[in-house]
């Protein structure tokens, strides 16, 4: 492949044309227009498009590779180095916090793509690309193709109970854009405060902070939301998770569910419904129909296909009450012009042949085997520890005997080449000291590495009783 660099040269000056070519390469990365790992064209390419001699480049390069800005490997051909020298390297605000080498991951939110159904997704795809027309390659109304608002409508209803019509179905990137849709729809509505959970997610919480709401932590106990600590913060928008809180994965219970929606015709509020890992239930009791049902007109409804297929299709999806439908459309249409519409018919077709259905069947089993194999690992390595909430979703909440030191026990997990979190980073405002405990995620672990890392665990625990 020709690869391309804009780099520019002057045959007018007094600076030789090695040390021009040298340091405008050299600016580039130091102001990160090359970014580390970036390639670069050959020494011949290069000359040919400046038309310059090869020789030129070629020291230029070799300077470059000298002072550690590029690497040059035979077959590779020559990178912007990922080790920048100290006066070029600056941190990024997209960079990721750094994450230490680990064997055995814990974290919720670890996508497995192991699961994903390449070929199913390949071909759905690709009948897409062979028979997509005009429309389908055209500007997508802004609340999604009118093919997967149909799919998703019917499959909502039928699996999760929901109460809603294509018409009111909007697809979004994602359960992140759907919550700034609605952060910036409440705000017309006079609506600034925002309840969340508590434990809950610190992530959700700050990007609550950036939409412009300010989110108001409200205490969950064995049965979920506390109604009554809610209704005391005057507020008239919550965000909850009522089949598997999170983190802590307590199913709502049918007298919270009732006081909840009471509240809302109360106060005139607003629910919303992050049934984020909705399709993987494993309890022995019958897993609750979305809390939609009950209210269509005041509870808005939100999934993705994040752990459903993989989180990098950024595709998620709303059920919102018919009343606030076109507010939401006109604060959308402000803001972008719609969600990826091959991406959109592909997903449509999976769905619309039972491919999403028989994947779901496969991976359901999969992940139920790993739900069992981290209760029986728990239950033989950490006995002190006791499993919270519904089995459900891709991650268990494992309660700490009291006084546990819950930082320590993450680092002694650590040592171990195991990385866990603990529920302390799951806590804000005024209840920031609750009960010690670990969220474990086994999504992206193999069973025999679930029983290896709980079992670390187990020793990191026992090496505390010890100190």
């Amino acid at each position: 492949m020709a690869w391309h660099l804009s780099v520019q040269v002057d045959r007018a000056s007094v600076v030789p044309l090695t040390a021009q070519l040298q340091n405008g390469i050299k600016d580039m990365i130091e102001d990160r227009v090359l970014h580390p790992g970036a390639r670069l064209p050959s020494s011949r390419q290069l000359a040919l498009d400046l038309g310059l001699s090869r020789s030129v480049v070629v020291e230029a390069y070799e300077q470059l590779i000298a002072e550690g800005y590029l690497d040059a490997v035979r077959g590779s051909g020559t990178h912007v180095t990922r080790q920048l020298p100290a006066t070029a390297a600056e941190p990024s605000l997209l960079d990721p916090s750094p994450v230490p080498e680990v064997r055995w991951d814990m974290r919720v939110g670890i996508a497995n793509l192991s699961n994903f159904p390449r070929q199913e997704w390949l071909n759905s795809y690709t009948k897409v690309l062979q028979n997509v027309g005009r429309d389908g390659v055209d500007y997508p109304p802004v609340a999604g193709i009118a093919e997967l608002r149909n799919e998703l409508a019917g499959y909502l209803g039928r699996v999760r109970s929901v109460r809603t019509t294509p018409g009111h179905v909007m697809v979004t990137a994602g359960f992140a854009q759907g919550l700034a849709l609605l952060a910036a729809s409440f705000q017309h509505l006079g609506i600034h405060e925002l309840a969340i959970e508590e434990p809950g997610h610190s992530g959700q919480r700050r990007f609550i902070l950036d939409t412009g709401l300010s989110p108001v932590p409200v205490p969950v106990d064995a049965e979920g939301l506390v109604v009554e600590a809610l209704a005391r913060t005057g507020v008239r928008a919550v965000l909850v998770t009522p089949a598997h809180q999170f983190p802590t994965g307590v199913t709502l219970s049918a007298a919270r569910k009732a006081q909840l929606l009471r509240w809302a015709q109360e106060v005139d509020a607003w629910i919303i419904e992050d049934d984020y890992d909705g399709e993987f239930w494993f309890d022995r009791r019958a897993r609750p129909p979305a809390l939609q049902e009950s209210d269509p007109e005041r509870v808005v409804y939100a999934g993705t296909t994040s752990k459903v297929l993989v989180p990098g299709l950024r595709l998620g999806w709303l059920a919102i009450p018919p009343k606030i439908f076109p507010l939401m459309e006109r604060v959308r249409s402000r803001q972008d012009q719609g969600s990826d519409t091959l991406t959109q018919l592909a997903f449509a077709d999976l769905m619309r042949g039972g491919l999403l259905d028989r994947h779901l069947r496969r991976v359901r089993s999969r992940y139920r085997s790993r739900s069992e194999a981290l209760a029986a690992a728990v239950g033989r390595h950490l006995p002190q520890a006791r499993m919270n909430g519904s089995a459900a979703g891709l991650h268990s909440y494992a309660l700490l005997p009291p006084g546990t030191d819950e930082a320590a026990l993450v680092r002694g997990a650590l040592r171990r080449s195991v990385l866990v979190r603990g529920s302390q980073q799951f806590r804000f405002g005024s209840a920031s000291a609750g009960r010690p405990a670990l969220l474990l995620g086994y999504g992206s672990l193999p069973l025999s590495g679930i029983t290896e890392a709980v079992a670390a665990i187990g020793a990191a625990y026992e090496e505390l009783g010890r100190g």
